[in-house]
């Protein structure tokens, strides 16, 4: 449990004394292991989608169906995730989180067992489920703590450890899954017997074993830690005095919500689809499990990104960096749809440079001058990131009219963001920042 409150800082919400900083400090350091660890298991399915293809024999529709399956979760839980933490707390939400996560791994070893792809479907679902609820809790709460105006720098510094966990997923699923399984290890196009799929099937029991183990060890350490009680920086308005604001007079949520929605859309659309874009004989002709590998530079682009637009966004402001970096995903997204070989591979791969800093920047940008209204913001911009489970429009463009061109889509997404950096975001009816309550 949290202790009991011990400074009330001013508007800013930054820390004062030295052991108040020390202890946002260590909680902040914990929380970096969550960022960590939903990333990394969001992007296993980067890895895991060319592999359940394979292994159920499925068309890009299905495949993306199992990812919209994961991002129809934020869609669903986000409310209820919200409701509970405002009945047990954000550390019990957390830990809650965190064993909800732990459990839909431990059901993917029994869908690997059957095999089924329905229960795969649902399992997947449960630990998006939790993950939800982590960010619903963490993001918020990353910030809320310390100046308003570097809130963006301070989110895009801690996404960046959820972007290690993101880099380093490609390599666990490719040597863990894709590198054990026939269907990774064979060329494009290879059909499988049927005994050669249900041997491929098991190739995920370990690596979700270990997941699930982690989970669990994670949410002893969160329990057990003294997390800062957040007060009135992430807590409801009371009902009377909530009757004279509207979060939809706030232009830079109204945008930013479909600006979540419609980056998820781009973010997800390029991730799981990478491993067969890179995979066909005109791009690098190589196999799921070399082409998984590749996935890890994507994803070493998206921490490098975070770190050095943590640091930009410290002298510039944080709407002027977001419509470079549309702007750059816009010029590579067009190389990669209309080349071939090595120049669209590595174009598909820079993306996740510009990539890097959107969310958490949209995010920040979209909460500005919410006030007392935060929470209810922030629980509104989590929602959006269902946006995710429209990677099936891509699955059907693919299908329809070929995997590269399904990426015109991606570049119509990034139109979006620039006009949300360069007007949507800018803040109207802005309410003073809220205060916040530090646990020494």
């Amino acid at each position: 449990m949290a202790m009991p409150p011990h400074t009330t800082t001013p508007a800013t919400g930054a820390a004062t004394a030295g052991a108040t900083g020390q202890s946002y400090r260590s909680a902040l350091t914990l929380l970096a292991s969550l960022f960590f660890m939903w990333g990394f298991i969001t992007v296993i399915n980067g890895t895991l989608l060319p592999h359940l293809r394979s292994v159920f024999d499925l068309n890009y529709t299905q495949t993306t169906l199992i990812e919209s399956v994961w991002f129809i979760a934020y869609f669903i839980a986000s409310i209820p995730s919200a409701k509970l933490i405002e009945r047990i707390g954000y550390q019990k939400s957390l830990v809650t989180g965190l064993l909800v996560m732990a459990a839909g791994a431990a059901g993917m070893v029994l869908a690997a067992t059957l095999p089924s792809y329905g229960v795969t479907l649902v399992m997947l679902f449960v630990i998006a489920s939790g993950i939800t609820l982590l960010q619903v809790a963490a993001n918020p709460y990353v910030a809320v703590v310390g100046p308003p105006e570097t809130a963006s720098s301070r989110l895009n510094l801690v996404q960046a450890l959820n972007s290690a966990g993101t880099m380093l997923a490609p390599i666990f699923g490719a040597y863990l899954i894709l590198g054990r399984s026939k269907g990774g290890t064979s060329e494009a196009g290879t059909v499988l017997t049927q005994a050669e799929r249900l041997a491929d099937a098991q190739s995920v029991v370990l690596p979700y074993v270990l997941v699930a183990v982690v989970l669990v060890v994670l949410a002893i350490v969160i329990a057990r830690f003294p997390l800062p009680a957040m007060g009135q920086a992430t807590s409801r308005m009371a009902k009377e005095e909530r009757r004279h604001h509207s979060l939809w007079k706030h232009r830079n949520l109204v945008f930013g919500i479909p600006a979540i929605f419609i980056y998820l859309i781009a973010e997800i659309g390029v991730a799981n689809l990478f491993v067969n874009f890179v995979s066909q004989p005109d791009i690098a002709n190589v196999t799921n499990e070399q082409a998984g590998r590749y996935l890890t530079f994507l994803w070493g682009g998206m921490m490098i990104g975070r770190f050095v637009g943590s640091a930009i966004m410290q002298k510039v402001a944080a709407e002027k960096v977001l419509a470079a970096a549309s702007i750059g995903a816009f010029v590579v997204m067009l190389v990669a749809t209309f080349t071939t070989g090595g120049v669209a591979m590595w174009a598909l791969i820079s993306v996740g440079l510009f990539h890097s800093i959107m969310f958490p920047t949209i995010f920040t940008l979209g909460i500005r001058g919410l006030g007392p209204l935060t929470e209810e913001g922030s629980g509104l911009l989590i929602m959006a990131i269902a946006g995710g489970a429209l990677v099936i429009v891509q699955g059907w463009l693919a299908d329809r009219y070929g995997l590269q061109m399904s990426f015109l889509l991606t570049v119509v997404c990034e139109v979006y963001i620039l006009f949300y950096a360069l007007w949507g975001s800018r803040p109207t009816h802005a309410l003073p920042e809220p205060v916040v309550e530090v646990a020494a």
